[in-house]
């Protein structure tokens, strides 16, 4: 009798994780940005074929108050604007799409990213597609969500998307209010309520709480809300015991770095799990941590493997899905753990 209840124990212990598989998610971060440039419509297909359960959109605007795909304020990490308006910089030398209309971004030519070094492109991952090559551009939000909205009426899927309002301080510090109309393109296309697959996220608390109480009600609309979290020093009272409870309040998710939910000083004999998925969880809130990646020096040191990276995040330390530049090696790790 005694060994059939510790044969169960056992039979249950490693049935949990796999039964828990089905209800992950993989977040394709800017697309699928491990082989494709980021934030670009290819990008995006790509990720929807490897069968993402939501894909990424960092939304900025334009100086004509259109809605762009695109991670950073600024355009001269990936695009050649520079090239073609070395007289447009700021004073910091910087490029900001703000100061561009939405057509002269359409004319810019968009690619992997780069940094420079002596004046000249360097790409900042080597093993990604190569820089320069082939013809990308730069997105509109609307254009986007019109593609994933076109795949699933043909695929019969049921692909989320995934927002981040970019920067919203800046934004209102230039005279605009991009969150609003963010929230209003959501509206018009039918995301309206938090059954519906968006989860719309931001890395300032200020920002959410606008959005919470008074740019969601004036919509007539419910969303559900993601805090982003770059470090204990953003938000140190989050990280107190009461923190995630009070996070609750307003937002329906925590979006962490991932050094936030197993520490960087962990080992493969010493793994460091932090308590921020138990409470987020008893707060009745989702963890989606980011960025997942393969390439060289990317996967931290306490896993053997990515795939290993992944076990130790889903299932050890219990997050509920992750943003990943490699969405179809997440997809198939889920899978294999069914």
């Amino acid at each position: 009798m005694f060994k059939l209840f510790s044969f169960i124990l056992i039979f249950v212990s490693i049935l949990v994780p796999f039964q828990s598989a089905a209800d992950k998610i993989v977040i394709a971060h800017r697309g699928a940005s491990g082989y494709l440039p980021e934030h670009t419509l290819e990008a995006k297909a790509m990720a929807y074929g490897m069968g993402s359960h939501y894909i990424e959109q960092d939304v900025v605007m334009t100086k004509d108050d259109q809605l762009i795909v695109l991670h950073d304020i600024t355009l001269d990490r990936t695009t050649d604007v520079s090239d073609q308006y070395p007289n447009r910089a700021r004073d910091d030398g910087r490029y900001y799409s703000i100061d561009f209309t939405l057509e002269e971004i359409r004319g810019l030519k968009a690619g992997e990213g780069f940094r420079l070094v002596d004046g000249q492109k360097i790409q900042s991952y080597e093993n990604r597609f190569p820089m320069g090559a082939s013809s990308f551009s730069i997105p509109t939000l609307e254009e986007e969500i019109q593609l994933i909205q076109g795949l699933n009426a043909s695929t019969g899927n049921n692909i989320g998307i995934y927002p981040e309002i970019k920067q919203p301080e800046f934004h209102r510090n230039e005279g605009k209010d991009i969150s609003s109309a963010v929230v209003a393109l959501l509206k018009k296309y039918g995301y309206t309520t938090k059954q519906d697959k968006v989860f719309l996220q931001t890395f300032s608390f200020a920002e959410l709480e606008i959005i919470k109480n008074d740019i969601l009600p004036a919509a007539g609309i419910e969303l559900n809300l993601i805090q982003l979290v770059g470090s204990e020093s953003s938000y140190p009272w989050m990280f107190e015991p009461s923190g995630m409870d009070i996070l609750a309040e307003l937002a329906d998710g925590i979006g962490p770095e991932k050094g936030l939910v197993i520490s960087r000083l962990s080992t493969e004999n010493n793994l460091q799990i932090t308590r921020l998925v138990e409470r987020a969880h008893s707060a009745g809130l989702q963890v989606h941590p980011y960025t997942y990646r393969l390439d060289p020096g990317q996967v931290p040191g306490y896993a053997k493997s990515f795939e290993d990276l992944l076990y130790k995040h889903y299932f050890e330390a219990d997050v509920d899905g992750l943003f990943t530049d490699f969405p179809d090696r997440a997809v198939k790790f889920l899978e294999s753990s069914l």
